[in-house]
């Protein structure tokens, strides 16, 4: 049963409720395999991300970039073996090509390994999103992106959503119509294992053109007890 964290951006570390969660789940701790979002630039290197699971004290034995320094065969083998595939934040539009164009998809898919994606990692994550000028894209008409699909819904992470609510409703209101889209803003998360999802944070539902805020999980039971 896959186990995945769609994460949104975190000011300071992940928020305890959080980290403990991720902290059972993540038991095998041999091989994280992070997917970048700038995949042409060896700046983006996910030493953000990594800070807040070292700050939860979850580290891995290796440590593997995947960008166009890394030939598509060998990504491929790593997602393959990885125990945690970290999808980054960043770009979303440049990360969501080169997934695609490097057929990263199905290996992704088909992995054992618990999926982590933070704010454009998340998006990616989902079956389908929309890219509009009018929530910060640099397009000129709006598309709809077909991500990895590990869940049969859409996510919107890391959006002003205090200021920009309005907006959210009014373009993403026919979406809304096709597929349920879960938005989430800073310092909170949607864990999905199975039919199970639970909520860390500020996070709303917005489903047939009706918004709803959903509650926060408060305990939850996971397949394995915490590491040693």
């Amino acid at each position: 049963m896959k186990t995945c964290y769609y994460l949104g951006w975190f000011n300071d570390f992940f928020p305890t409720h959080l980290a403990d969660a991720l902290s059972r789940d993540v038991t095998d701790r041999q091989s994280l395999v992070i997917v970048s979002s700038d995949p042409g630039s060896a700046e983006v290197n996910g030493v953000t991300e990594l800070s807040w699971l070292q700050e939860s004290e979850i580290l891995f034995q290796h440590y593997h970039m995947i960008n166009y320094e890394r030939d598509q065969a060998e990504a491929k083998h790593l997602l393959k073996e990885a125990s945690v595939i970290f999808l980054l934040g960043g770009d979303t539009v440049k990360q969501n090509q080169f997934i695609h164009e490097y057929d990263l998809i199905q290996s992704i898919q088909q992995s054992d390994a618990i999926v982590l994606g933070s704010s454009a990692g998340a998006i990616n994550m989902s079956s389908s999103w929309l890219c509009s000028p009018n929530m910060g894209y640099d397009v000129t008409t709006s598309t709809i992106f077909q991500g990895v699909a590990l869940n049969d819904f859409s996510v919107l992470s890391h959006f002003d959503l205090e200021q920009h609510m309005h907006v959210v409703k009014q373009e993403l209101a026919s979406f809304s119509e096709e597929i349920s889209i879960y938005l989430s803003n800073k310092d909170c998360a949607l864990r999905v294992q199975g039919d199970q999802i639970d909520i860390f944070g500020n996070v709303y539902l917005y489903s047939n053109r009706n918004m709803t805020k959903l509650p926060e999980t408060k305990s939850f039971a996971t397949d394995s007890p915490p590491p040693l």
